[in-house]
């Protein structure tokens, strides 16, 4: 297989795996309000299921350095594609009480993050193989991300109404035992990107040790500290609406699962032509101010309008509104990422990042719930939209958030920074966010 299509091999990975995250996302909250749930269990079910990322990001990062990043992108869609099949024989054999259903789905989360991982790190080194601009390939990469929003989130809704959430599991199972397959036959001696002077590979200093020079960095990066206080909140309140409040607000305003499909699947689609178009013309504008605008746009139309109690038009018209704005989030982050992380400590580092980034979700689901149940749907929206607009207006403040933008190539002879510290021949680079 020839460099391009490896690299097209691991965009087909991550839709095929993240479209089995999708499907499950959809397919859960109505195996919870089957089985006669109320929103704060449909709250407790997104928290077990959400927990499980933050801590396979934290921990997870360098037994990915040590176990490889092919095999971390298999184990862990096996791992899913097990928890998952299980949900549906234990319901239909000796019974699924409630607490066997959260613990399969907080193991089957567990892995996820590292998976992802191991192949983001896999990204600048294919790309750099196949002779295509890491920032482009980033970007594609991001999209491949939207992408199976737009083919899980339908499909998984269709599903569900057509066959049932248990029978939906099932087939999500088999998605992710493609995706590890996949993997296996395509991925196979796939190469990190090539360390350079001023990355040198380092031996490990043992796992604790690796973790603390993983967590250093991180907290000791100025503009790091700022986008993940930023995007912790934001996540929170992202959690809240697709885990909680969105299933909650389709099941009583708009047709179930069908209609929580259609709109994920709009979200998606919008997110991936918005990531596909800003690849080819990131590095023409401006960051802080492209983020902040797009951030605004990506959370407001799509919470002010079931914060309006609107039909299903209005939301998917909302939906693409803010999914088009979305799509350059990640783009711009990720470029921001592999320009100031040593390539040698890339998969600590992004699941650190990713930990950190992600550490309110699980709480954003089961508050979601909570509030929905106490204050009710649409005004638990309200809340949510001023707060997430004023959350994503801070980098306007300047700071450390300057340090978003890109850095200059000094001319000859004349001192100026280094050039991004991306670990390819590429540079400098500005990518998605992975």
């Amino acid at each position: 297989m020839n460099a391009h299509w490896r690299l097209r091999s691991l965009l087909a990975v991550q839709v095929v795996s993240r479209t089995g995250n999708v499907a499950t996302t959809i397919a859960v909250p109505f195996v919870v309000l089957s089985r006669g749930g109320s929103a704060t269990d449909v709250g407790i079910a997104a928290f077990a299921a959400t927990v499980p990322i933050v801590l396979g990001g934290a921990f997870g990062g360098v037994l990915v350095e040590r176990f490889g990043f092919v095999r971390s992108s298999v184990a862990s869609d096996l791992v899913s594609a097990v928890t998952l099949v299980a949900i549906p024989l234990l319901a239909w054999t000796v019974g699924l009480p409630s607490w066997a259903l959260l613990a399969l789905v907080f193991l089957g989360g567990l892995f996820d993050t590292p998976g992802e991982s191991g192949r983001r790190v896999l990204l600048p080194g294919l790309a750099d193989a196949a002779g295509i601009p890491l920032e482009r390939a980033v970007g594609h990469f991001e999209a491949s991300v939207r992408f199976s929003v737009l083919l899980g989130a339908p499909a998984a809704g269709l599903l569900v109404g057509a066959v049932g959430p248990l029978p939906a599991l099932a087939v999500t199972a088999a998605v992710f035992t493609a995706a590890a397959l996949l993997a296996v036959l395509t991925l196979r001696g796939a190469t990190v990107a090539p360390a350079t002077e001023d990355t040198p590979v380092e031996p490990s200093a043992g796992y604790w040790r690796d973790l603390g020079a993983g967590l250093r960095f991180c907290a000791r990066d100025p503009l790091f500290r700022l986008v993940i206080a930023l995007v912790l909140v934001t996540n929170l309140l992202d959690a809240a609406r697709s885990t909680a409040l969105l299933p909650l607000y389709a099941d009583r305003l708009l047709d179930g699962a069908q209609s929580l499909g259609i709109v994920s699947g709009t979200f998606g689609g919008a997110a991936f032509l918005g990531s596909l178009v800003f690849g080819y013309v990131a590095h023409r504008v401006p960051r802080r101010i492209t983020f902040v605008v797009c951030f605004a746009l990506a959370g407001g139309p799509s919470l002010v309008v079931p914060a309006l109690g609107l039909g299903l038009p209005w939301v998917l018209g909302a939906c693409v509104v803010s999914g088009l704005a979305a799509g350059a989030l990640n783009p711009i982050l990720g470029a921001v990422e592999l320009e100031r992380i040593p390539a040698a400590m890339r998969a600590r580092v992004f699941g650190l990042l990713s930990a950190g980034s992600w550490a309110g979700i699980p709480l954003g689901g089961l508050f979601g719930g909570i509030a929905a149940d106490g204050i009710g749907v649409t005004t638990t929206f309200c809340v949510v939209a001023v707060v997430y607009t004023v959350v994503t207006l801070s980098p306007l403040l300047g700071g450390s958030w300057r340090l978003m933008e890109r850095p200059r190539v000094a001319s000859a002879g004349e001192p100026g920074p280094a050039l991004a510290r991306s670990g390819s021949r590429n540079a400098p680079v500005d990518e998605g966010h992975d």
